[in-house]
Order: C-alpha cells, then sequence, then structure tokens
C-alpha cells in the first residue's frame, strides 16, 4: 500500500509544480481559450492537461521504477498491462494536443482512439469472460479484444471530452471516478489497475486547486481525452469493466442528450446573469438540463453537482464490487 502512497504523492507533486511555470508558457505562445461561463469571457490559459499528463508520467515512471528494483508489487504483478495502458493513454494525449491546436473534425476525434487502443489490444489484456452483476459471466472470446477495447477507449475518451468547459469539471468529476475506481483496484488486488488510477488521481487533484472557480488554467483536450483513456484502461487491465461502465454514465447521458442535439459546438453553456447561469432555451446538454431544472444555477454550485453526481455512481460501483 505504500508504494501506492509515493505513486500519489510523486504524481500530485509533479502537476502541483508544473501548472505554475506551464500557466505564463502556454500565454506567451497564444495558447488560450475563453471561459464563455463568465460575464467578460476573460482569455484563459489552455492545454493546462500537458501537467496532468506530466504528473500521471511521473508517477508511472515512479511505480515502474519500484517493480524493476525494488520488486514492491506481488507476484502477479504485469508491467506489460501498465505499459500497455500507459501507451494508449500517451497516444490519446497527442490526439488531443492535435485537436486544440487544429479542431478536429468530430468524426476523427471519434476514430482515431481505435489506434489508441492498439497497445492493449496488442497485449491482449483483460479476460474474455466479463461478469454482470445480477446477470453473471458472459464469454465474449475475441470479440472482446478486437472489438470491445477499442470501443471502450472511444468511447470513454470521447464522453470525457465532452462533459466538459466548466471550471473544476473535468478535473473533479475524474478525480471522483478514479478514486472510485481506485478503490475498487485495491480491494480486488488489480495492482496494474491501481497504479494508472491513483497516478492520475495525484495529477487531477493537483490541477484541481489551479482549476476550480475561478479558473487560473484552463485543462484542454489533451486533458480530457486522458482522463476517459485512464479510466477506460484501468477498468479494462483491472477485468472490471461493468465498474467503469457505471462511473462513466453520468458522461453517457450528456453524451445522449448532445447526440439528440446534433453534437452542437455552439451554444451549450449557460448564459450569465446576476451570478448565474441560466438555459433560455430547450437544453443541448446535461449541464443545460441542469440550469434549467435548477431555475439558474452559480458555476460552482452547477460543478459541484456533477462532482457529487460522479461520486453517487463510483459509491454504486464500490458497494456492487467490494462490499459482498
Amino acid at each position: 500500500m505504500l508504494a501506492f502512497v509515493f505513486v500519489f504523492l510523486v504524481s500530485f507533486m509533479a502537476t502541483f509544480l508544473s501548472v505554475p511555470w506551464l500557466i505564463p508558457k502556454l500565454k506567451k505562445a497564444g495558447l488560450t481559450g475563453r471561459d464563455v461561463n463568465k460575464p467578460d469571457k476573460p482569455e484563459i490559459p489552455e492545454m493546462g492537461g500537458f501537467a496532468i499528463v506530466s504528473g500521471l508520467s511521473a508517477g508511472i515512471l515512479l511505480a515502474i521504477y519500484m517493480y524493476t528494483f525494488y520488486d514492491v508489487f506481488d507476484g502477479n504483478f504485469q508491467i506489460k498491462l501498465v505499459l500497455a495502458s500507459f501507451c494508449t493513454v500517451l497516444i490519446m494525449a497527442f490526439v488531443g494536443v492535435f485537436d486544440d491546436l487544429f479542431d478536429m473534425h468530430q468524426f476523427v476525434k471519434a476514430v482515431l482512439p481505435l489506434f489508441a487502443a492498439l497497445p492493449l489490444v496488442a497485449v491482449k489484456a483483460g479476460i474474455t469472460t466479463m461478469t454482470f452483476p445480477f446477470i453473471g459471466p458472459v464469454h465474449l472470446g475475441i470479440l472482446y479484444t478486437l472489438l470491445l477495447i477499442p470501443i471502450g477507449v472511444t468511447g470513454a475518451s470521447n464522453v470525457a471530452n465532452m462533459l466538459a468547459g466548466f471550471n473544476g469539471l473535468e478535473a473533479g468529476m475524474g478525480s471522483a471516478a478514479c478514486l472510485s475506481l481506485a478503490v475498487i483496484a485495491l480491494a480486488l488486488g488489480k495492482s496494474e489497475a491501481a497504479v494508472m488510477l491513483v497516478a492520475m488521481l495525484g495529477a487531477l487533484l493537483a490541477f484541481l486547486y489551479y482549476n476550480r472557480h475561478p479558473s487560473k488554467v484552463l485543462i484542454g483536450d489533451v486533458g480530457t481525452l486522458s482522463i476517459g483513456a485512464v479510466i477506460a484502461s484501468a477498468v479494462i487491465i483491472g477485468n472490471y469493466e461493468t465498474a467503469g461502465i457505471i462511473v462513466i454514465i453520468p458522461y453517457a447521458i450528456d453524451f445522449f442528450i448532445k447526440a439528440s442535439n446534433g453534437f452542437p459546438s455552439k451554444g451549450w453553456w449557460g448564459f450569465y446573469e446576476n451570478g448565474k447561469l441560466y438555459c433560455k432555451g430547450t437544453p443541448v446538454s446535461f449541464s443545460q438540463t441542469v440550469m434549467k431544472l435548477f431555475g439558474g444555477i452559480s458555476e460552482r454550485n452547477l460543478v459541484l453537482f456533477f462532482i457529487n453526481l460522479e461520486l453517487l455512481f463510483g459509491l454504486v460501483a464500490v458497494l456492487l464490487f467490494v462490499v459482498k
């Protein structure tokens, strides 16, 4: 357990210390975006997800070092699963960089994650028999490796990328998801998955300090796509995919609302008035649906609502997989 504490601390500190260095660099390079949910719509440094990927990398490299030279993990620990997952996340981060810089078409963003899943496919990550609550084990055979792994990485990355755009939302929800899945991984003895999740949890919590309302830096697609990739990779190598499906439900709700409205690229945010965000017309996103339900809500409380919702679904996953 102490090894995971070190992984968390190194990831946290690497991200926490890199963000202040990164912010002026992003400003100087002109890598900024408008904070559309503020009355004056200020320009904020974007692509802060670089710091998250840096922290995640530091934590994973520490885990690899401890495994190689000190053999701190159990005898069943498979370093190839961690490396394959790490490769998948880095590929997704690379896709995020291109999207932040060149604003790729939605179809391209949906297809590229299929290739990011190749490292997991190559090592035949996961077990082809999945166990579903209330149903039991279902054998999927080669369809699991060739079809479900790419779909899982693609789906998780894209939905995590869509439910975004509010100060602290992405890092806060990602932290809640990684926390619940890490608890399950540790309880089930899935050390490879725990390494990925604990490292990302440390990085996200550190980034949240700077990204919370009012945000000093925005996460960018390089961060959101990486969050989804970590969630998908961890539950695949940990063989508890159903838990991943449960924690991704809030993201999926947003996906289906936006899909029914043609995936709007504009008008998904709130209309600021007297300290609250309002949805003036028909909601085109999950966030606007919440605005409509509350009759207006502050950005801070909107983000807290989604974080608590994610914690609730995470708790459901923990109860189903840990509590007997």
